[in-house]
């Protein structure tokens, strides 16, 4: 082969790469390709006892948030070839009402302190996108603040029953007054897990400044000047805030919960009422039985029971026990598009997320949200046309086999 110089034309439009951009954080986002990139950027952008307090689970090991991530990891999916994929309609039913995707924005506690922006940056992202999003008993803004701010999103609200149920009414009756469609019952929390990265770094709401915190202001001093200079960090329908997150719920929840407090909701409630926390088929039963019209597979992201059952490898089990007209949700490990269709092939309903969506939050407010978001419907897509299927009610057991 001949060798030459080569032209300038020839060269030219070979130099330079992507254009330059003054916004860094927008920048960073874009070269995030994952949920666990953006993940890896959080970490970096909050204060170590904010980001173990999102990241972390229960016990020493934590062993149940891994073994549900190690859960997706077994799935093989078994795609057809030769379909026409060119269109894919990722629209589904939720309770009864349409979703643009099989997702929900679950609940989270103390949202604020992942970022100032908090449940609203939240509650945007998941009305640009078509889908629900679950507002907690534990959030940092009150069920009305956030009806205002997202009127178009479809509002569901998490309810902790405490001791006092004169206030379980009143909230129930402010959902009601707002708008809200569901109520999502949570029953895995009776009393606190034993959460050891909080215990660790000396976790308590709203953040202590001890000689620890003065030093983590030096590398994390956006987060710190955006704690200090907004409203103070609290929950919104509680009063009783101070200490740890585990001596609030031992202070305020009720751990005498029983299934005749099931009725009981039932009956202040008439809109559709989810039942979260379920670990067995026996109790998914049970709660269908006192009037739930759905339920959510969930062992709170590993965060209460050491060594709970894996919310997807009960799943399959719990759809086929169950009437079809009940909704079957699940989350714990989700982390990708492609969990997400592997579960709805397995018999999901809907996917709930939490943490994801945390990460986004933390790594960049309502932009990083909204990245997550964008991630998790790209990759549902692309998973779904490499599959060969091109709508949610396509996606069977077929499409999936679990490796040993």
């Amino acid at each position: 082969m001949k060798r030459r110089v080569p032209r300038w034309g020839e060269v030219r439009p070979l130099i330079g790469g992507q254009p330059l951009r003054w916004n860094r954080t927008a920048a960073l986002l874009e070269r995030c390709a994952s949920v666990e990139d953006v993940r890896a950027l959080a970490r970096r952008r909050v204060p170590r006892a904010v980001f173990d307090y999102t990241d972390g689970a229960a016990g020493q090991d934590e062993s149940s948030l891994h073994r549900a991530r190690r859960a997706f990891a077994r799935v093989e999916f078994q795609p057809r070839v030769l379909q026409d994929i060119s269109t894919v309609d990722t629209s589904t039913m939720i309770l009864g009402k349409p979703a643009a995707l099989p997702l929900i924005f679950g609940p989270t506690g103390f949202t604020r302190m992942m970022h100032y922006a908090g449940e609203p940056a939240v509650a945007a992202v998941a009305e640009r996108m078509g889908i629900p999003y679950g507002l907690s008993t534990l959030g940092t803004i009150s069920i009305e603040d956030l009806a205002a701010v997202a009127p178009n999103l479809r509002h569901w609200f998490q309810l902790y029953l405490m001791t006092d149920r004169g206030y379980a009414r009143d909230l129930i009756q402010r959902a009601r007054d707002c708008g809200y469609d569901t109520i999502i019952l949570t029953v895995d929390t009776p009393v606190p897990g034993r959460r050891h990265r909080d215990v660790r770094n000396g976790l308590t709401i709203p953040p202590r400044l001890t000689a620890r915190t003065l030093a983590d202001m030096a590398t994390h001093p956006r987060w710190w000047m955006n704690l200090l200079t907004t409203e103070p960090l609290s929950f919104a329908t509680l009063t009783s805030t101070e200490g740890t997150v585990a001596d609030l719920i031992s202070r305020v929840f009720d751990p005498a919960i029983t299934v005749e407090d099931l009725d009981w909701l039932r009956a202040e409630w008439s809109g559709a009422l989810v039942v979260k926390g379920i670990q067995t088929v026996d109790d998914a039963e049970l709660v269908v039985r006192h009037g739930a019209d759905g339920v959510i597979l969930s062992t709170h992201g590993g965060r209460q029971l050491e060594r709970a059952p894996v919310p997807f490898e009960i799943l399959p089990r719990v759809r086929e026990v169950l009437d079809e007209r009940v909704d079957v949700l699940i989350d714990g490990g989700v982390m990708s598009g492609a969990d997400v269709v592997a579960a709805v092939a397995q018999g999901a309903t809907a996917v709930a997320i939490g943490r994801a969506y945390l990460y986004g939050l933390m790594a960049a407010g309502e932009a990083g949200v909204q990245r997550v978001g964008d991630l998790l419907r790209e990759e549902i897509v692309t998973t779904m046309q490499l599959l060969g299927r091109t709508s949610i009610p396509s996606l069977g057991p077929e499409c999936v086999r679990l490796r040993d």
